[in-house]
């Protein structure tokens, strides 16, 4: 395309909303060599932080850091404007560990602003998609707000919170996707008349305080970690002055406050219909749900260096203003506490991604695709994830290159993607470990070894970035094969240091067999062995992952072998499963609708029992 199409409003791919999803979708189409139209209600709010001013936590991490190895820019950006890193569960094993970034707000927004501007073949441009032009079932076109129209052959969709948003603080109701930001309006008509099926959903956000009202002696002090690490693989990560967050409690004053005013509850009284985050929900739900405890952990989180802004994590609400200060106010060390920002609900509509393919692309419209809160999920990671694989493939689809559909045997991102397009998420889809059944293969410190391979394929790793990930596995596997090579003698020099961590040797052993007992860590070898002070962080800890849980790879690798074979059974596209005896009606409506690629996917729809299956399998194999 001539890179001056534009002046005729003329581009390969537009997306709609600069999210952390249009962000990523945004570069990747870019990078790969489209022209891009990025489309966002307003460009100071692009790459937004509009609730938790934070990236990563548990499952989120390994999203993030495999955005990062495919060659998204989230990790990047996190790593570039965290004021806290923190690892949780660190004493628990590898496959729950979770990086936690808090972020700078501002700097966030504006650092991927930047990385956007000076990116070639984008063009951001500040107004609202009201309508997708087809012809044949084939995306042609757009036309925004002001009624002037967009040529493309792909569009990509990320529009979060803002389609046909409505926000409650109380029983007031207000149009908008954002507290400040006016809704997407129009689009979702434009959607239905071609034949996508809109729904509702809900989610929230707490008031934002003053900082110089609260009282931080009656509160827990939470400090980043010492060691740091970080998302990027890339290398020379900044190192930046860690800031604390803090700890309070809810109290029982606190759930009187919110008891006596559920009637002024928008979600109680009817008003909102949308479905909420079942695992994020707002304070009130907490109460209700959860009458008999008696206090709740409430997170102080400041939203930057340059702001008095504070953050009340877990304190989301949607009851009135007037009772979020009672609310606020009975906090330990909030008492005097100054909001700056009222808490908010928001339901607006989203597109059940049953109706899109594992590519992110519509089954009806060729060339339309769906990433991020559209899709019904919660959360920046999930966001980004989606919008990295859609900008993809909506760069395979024009090229008419295959699709990349990233299995859920590789990635985190494939388990969220088949989930969406397989499940019928009735409600605001996170991502948790507890969702992948590949889980300690999917940790967050080998994103980069399942990968990275793919992103330089794509074109999305360079060649340096590439040469520096080959390095690193061959240095993994060196240093696996010396430490299983490498013998320690049973001196008292080394019991001593073994003694420290509750262990014992009687006779020499070999340095992976010690490192599979449960007290030692590779961190034991540092103060035994002047080679191991020389290894890479990174490299000592992947080894140490791979010897001490050695057993329990190689049987999630046989579970991943067992499913593969399911995985080779294919569908035909054009099956009429009503013509398919012995299995049930809803059985036949459910393959109908979902419409599975394979005996895998069909096997994971809900209600498909595994008869259904035999049966296919017999059919198939005809």
């Amino acid at each position: 395309m001539n890179s001056r199409d534009y002046l005729n409003n003329k581009f390969d791919v537009i997306v709609v909303g600069a999210g952390h999803a249009g962000c990523e979708a945004a570069l990747s189409a870019a990078r790969l060599g489209c022209n891009v139209l990025l489309c966002t209600l307003n460009v100071d709010n692009i790459a937004l932080q509009p609730c938790n001013p934070a990236i990563g936590g548990p499952a989120k991490s390994t999203l993030v850091r495999e955005i990062d190895a495919l060659g998204g820019v989230m990790g990047e950006v996190a790593d570039a404007t965290y004021i806290q890193m923190k690892t949780l569960n660190s004493s628990k094993g590898p496959a729950v560990r979770a990086l936690r970034a808090q972020s700078d707000k501002k700097e966030y927004t504006n650092y991927m602003r930047h990385i956007l501007e000076n990116t070639d073949n984008i063009w951001i441009k500040q107004t609202c998609i009201t309508d997708i032009k087809v012809k044949d079932k084939k995306i042609i076109g757009a036309i925004d707000e002001y009624g002037l129209e967009y040529s493309c052959r792909a569009i990509i969709l990320t529009t979060g919170t803002s389609l046909e948003g409505k926000m409650y603080v109380g029983l007031q109701a207000y149009s908008g996707g954002r507290l400040g930001e006016r809704a997407a309006i129009g689009l979702s008509a434009s959607l239905r008349e071609h034949g996508i099926i809109t729904k509702k959903l809900k989610t929230g956000t707490p008031a934002r305080v003053d900082k110089r009202t609260i009282d931080y002696s009656k509160m827990e002090v939470q400090p980043g970690d010492d060691k740091l690490s970080f998302y990027s693989f890339k290398p020379n990560r900044p190192i930046r002055a860690q800031y604390p967050c803090y700890l309070t409690r809810t109290n029982e004053e606190t759930h009187s406050i919110i008891r006596a005013n559920l009637d002024k509850s928008p979600m109680y009284q009817g008003l909102i219909q949308g479905v909420g985050p079942r695992y994020c929900p707002s304070i009130e739900d907490k109460i209700v749900r959860f009458a008999s405890n008696p206090s709740h952990h409430i997170f102080i989180e400041p939203e930057g260096l340059n702001t008095y802004e504070v953050y009340i994590q877990g304190f989301s609400t949607s009851l009135p203003a007037c009772v979020q200060v009672e609310m606020v106010r009975s906090l330990p060390g909030l008492e005097n506490a100054h909001i700056i920002k009222p808490a908010y609900a928001v339901e607006y509509d989203y597109v059940p991604a049953v109706q899109t393919r594992h590519s992110l692309m519509s089954k009806d419209i060729e060339g339309l695709f769906f990433a991020g809160q559209i899709n019904g999920t919660s959360g920046y990671e999930e966001a980004a994830a989606q919008g990295l694989i859609a900008g993809i493939n909506s760069v395979n689809y024009l090229n008419n290159s295959e699709p990349l559909e990233l299995s859920r045997a590789s990635s985190y991102i494939g388990t969220l993607i088949d989930d969406l397009v397989t499940k019928d998420i009735q409600e605001p889809y996170r991502m948790l470990t507890s969702r992948s059944e590949y889980r300690l293969l999917l940790r967050q410190d080998n994103a980069d070894e399942r990968l990275t391979e793919i992103g330089h394929k794509i074109g999305l790793i360079d060649d340096a970035q590439y040469q520096r990930f080959l390095e690193k596995q061959e240095n993994i596997q060196k240093e696996i094969q010396r430490l299983k090579e490498t013998k320690l003698s049973a001196t008292d020099e080394v019991n001593e240091v073994l003694a420290k961590h509750g262990e014992h040797i009687e006779r020499g052993m070999r340095m992976a067999e010690l490192l599979k007992r449960p007290n030692i860590t590779y961190d034991v070898f540092r103060e035994l062995d002047e080679t191991s002070k020389n290894i890479r962080e990174d490299v000592a800890d992947e080894a140490e992952v791979l010897i001490k849980y050695d057993g329990y790879i190689k049987r999630q690798e046989q579970q991943v072998e067992t499913a593969e074979k399911l995985e080779k059974y294919r569908i035909p596209a054009n099956i009429d499963y009503s013509q398919i005896k012995h299995i049930s009606t809803e059985t036949r409506e459910k393959l109908e609708k979902i419409r599975p690629q394979n005996l895998a996917q069909a096997s994971r729809i809900g209600g498909v029992k595994p008869a259904d299956i035999s049966v296919l399998m017999v059919m198939l194999g005809k």
